[in-house]
């Protein structure tokens, strides 16, 4: 059984039809990307898969469970964290206070310390920063306190939106290993990312979305390697 499973999922704002009969899987402990231009309908599906949006049709399911009635609160309670585009901090707040804020729901505080501790581990600069507003930290910075802050929420599988979204370089490519490192230590994760060419180095296997609806699928060899995916998104 699939960690997370949409099947034959639509989407509507208003009269618009953004996903179109959608199906995907990611198996527990993988890194799955999903690929696509601006509009393609993959911030539609993390939306989605967390209850922000109500699919019309179809269904969603984690560990078999259909989750796509339930209310966004009750979604990360049963293990779905995300880190939405632009990431979405809460600017008058500290980091400590963006941290604490993704383990609301939680009333264990021995694992909160824990994790905020792995957050820290994971990017020390935040616990550098750890009484700073969130809204006067660089774009590198609140990229990483968004990522951290659904970390806390302990979850099963971390929805990702975009994390190399105007950062440099040498940003993207710490920020990617970061990524690696809290797959291996055991979240699985399903990566929205423009940056094709570095989802596709750290993912197990792929989604190309175009216009609502999956135009490719496969490992992320195969992707790396298909004609259409290097013209369109490798610069190939």
């Amino acid at each position: 059984m699939a960690l997370l499973e949409l099947e034959n999922v639509h989407v509507y704002y208003g009269n618009i039809h953004a996903l179109k009969g959608i199906s995907i899987q990611v198996e527990e402990g993988e890194v799955v990307a999903m690929l696509g231009a601006n509009g393609a309908g993959k911030t539609t599906t993390l939306r989605t898969i967390s209850g922000l949006l109500r699919p019309r049709e179809g269904r969603v399911h984690l560990r078999g469970e259909s989750i796509d009635t339930m209310p966004p609160h009750v979604i990360v309670h049963k293990g779905v964290g995300h880190a939405p585009e632009g990431r979405r901090i809460f600017a008058r707040l500290t980091v400590e206070e963006n941290l604490m804020m993704g383990a609301y729901a939680r009333a264990d505080p021995h694992g909160i310390k824990e994790d905020l501790d792995r957050v820290f581990a994971l990017f020390p600069r935040l616990k550098e920063r750890i009484s700073q507003v969130a809204g006067t930290l660089s774009g590198g910075e609140q990229q990483m306190l968004a990522i951290g802050r659904a970390l806390m929420a302990r979850p099963r599988i971390l929805l990702l939106d975009e994390p190399s979204m105007g950062l440099a370089p040498v940003l993207v490519e710490q920020i990617f290993e970061t990524l690696k490192t809290i797959n291996t230590q055991g979240t699985t994760i399903l990566l929205v990312e423009q940056n094709a060419y570095m989802a596709l180095t750290i993912a197990a296997r792929g989604y190309v979305l175009q216009t609502g609806e999956i135009a490719l699928s496969g490992k992320a060899a195969e992707l790396q390697a298909n004609e259409e995916v290097r013209r369109a998104y490798l610069g190939g």
